[in-house]
């Protein structure tokens, strides 16, 4: 098993595989509050610029930007992913347990 920055190749292989549908998924997720943004009460002008406001605020998330991810990112790329909601722990299930076992303990010092 190669390991390169404490991820294994198999993590690393799989967190590759994983990432573009993950930001599909968050992306989707988004497309979804905007739309309630503009279909919600109010101005059409207030409703517009509360949605540039929360378009520019989102695109700076990793879930939105994210690209020519490494190893040496991976862990903080997926806790950040975390943190912004766009997976949760349980997207995880397939890494190893050494993974999921140093975002937990990720987690807890950093009380997400």
């Amino acid at each position: 098993m190669s390991r390169v920055q404490g991820v294994n190749e198999r993590d690393w292989k799989l967190f590759r595989s994983k990432l573009p549908d993950w930001q599909e998924h968050y992306m989707d997720k988004l497309n979804h509050e905007y739309m309630e943004i503009l279909n919600g009460e109010g101005n059409p002008s207030d409703k517009f610029w509360a949605l540039e406001e929360r378009i520019r605020q989102d695109k700076r998330d990793t879930g939105v930007i994210v690209r020519g991810a490494s190893r040496s990112n991976m862990l903080f790329i997926i806790m950040d992913l975390i943190q912004e909601g766009a997976i949760g722990v349980e997207d995880l299930a397939e890494f190893s347990e050494e993974l999921r076992e140093r975002v937990r303990g990720f987690m807890e010092r950093n009380v997400l």
